[in-house]
C-alpha cells in the first residue's frame, strides 16, 4: 500500500512539472492567449489532470511564472546594489529588455490592466526600487533630469513587440533597443 501510495505521489509530481514546463514554454512562444487544452495536450496529461492540479488559468500563470519573478526581481536588485547607479540602471535595462524578448508571456502578465495581486505587488515593489536607483542616477548627473519610471515602463512596453519577430536575430534586436533606449535616458551636458 505505501509503495502504491508513493508512485502516486511521485506520478502527480511528474504531471505537475510537465504541466508547469508546457505552460512556461507556450507562455513564453505564444504569450498568455494560450488555450488549457493546448497546455494539457504539450505536457501529455488529460484537461481534468491539468485543472486538479491549478483550478484556475491564473493559479497555473502565477506559478508557471514564479521563476521568472525571482529573476526579474534579482536583476533589480543587482542594479539597486552597483554603487554606480548609472551602471546599475543601464544594466537592468539592458536585462530587462533581453527578458522581456525572451519570455513574451511573462511580460503579457506583468503589465496587464488585470494583474493578480502576486503581479501586482512585484511590479510595485521593483518600480519603487528602480524609481529610487533613477533617482540616484539623475543626481549623479548622468540620468536626465525629467526621466520618470513612466518613461521606463513606456520603453519595457514597446519592447514587447520585439517579441513579435523570429526568433533569429531577437536578442541582437532587444541589444540594440537598448543602445536607443539608454541613449534617450542619458543627461546632456548643458540641457535645460
Amino acid at each position: 500500500m505505501t509503495t502504491e501510495l508513493t508512485r502516486l505521489r511521485v506520478d502527480a509530481q511528474e504531471n505537475r512539472d510537465r504541466i508547469l514546463a508546457a505552460a512556461a514554454e507556450l507562455f513564453s512562444e505564444r504569450g498568455l492567449d494560450i488555450g488549457m487544452r493546448d497546455i494539457a495536450r504539450r505536457a501529455e496529461v488529460g484537461p481534468a489532470t491539468l485543472y486538479r492540479r491549478f483550478p484556475t488559468r491564473q493559479a497555473l500563470i502565477d506559478e508557471a511564472f514564479s521563476v521568472e519573478l525571482q529573476a526579474c526581481r534579482q536583476i533589480v536588485v543587482d542594479a539597486c546594489a552597483d554603487p554606480d547607479a548609472w551602471r546599475g540602471f543601464t544594466g537592468a535595462v539592458r536585462r530587462l529588455l533581453a527578458m522581456n524578448v525572451r519570455n513574451r508571456g511573462f511580460v503579457d502578465a506583468l503589465v496587464s490592466t488585470t494583474p493578480t495581486e502576486v503581479f501586482v505587488r512585484h511590479r510595485r515593489e521593483l518600480l519603487g526600487l528602480l524609481g529610487g536607483l533613477a533617482r540616484r542616477a539623475q543626481n549623479e548627473g548622468m540620468l536626465r533630469a525629467d526621466f520618470t519610471i513612466g518613461d521606463l515602463v513606456l520603453v519595457l512596453s514597446a519592447g514587447r513587440s520585439l517579441s513579435a519577430r523570429s526568433r533569429d536575430g531577437l536578442a541582437a534586436a532587444a541589444d540594440r533597443f537598448a543602445d536607443l533606449a539608454i541613449d534617450a535616458f542619458r543627461a546632456r551636458s548643458g540641457a535645460a
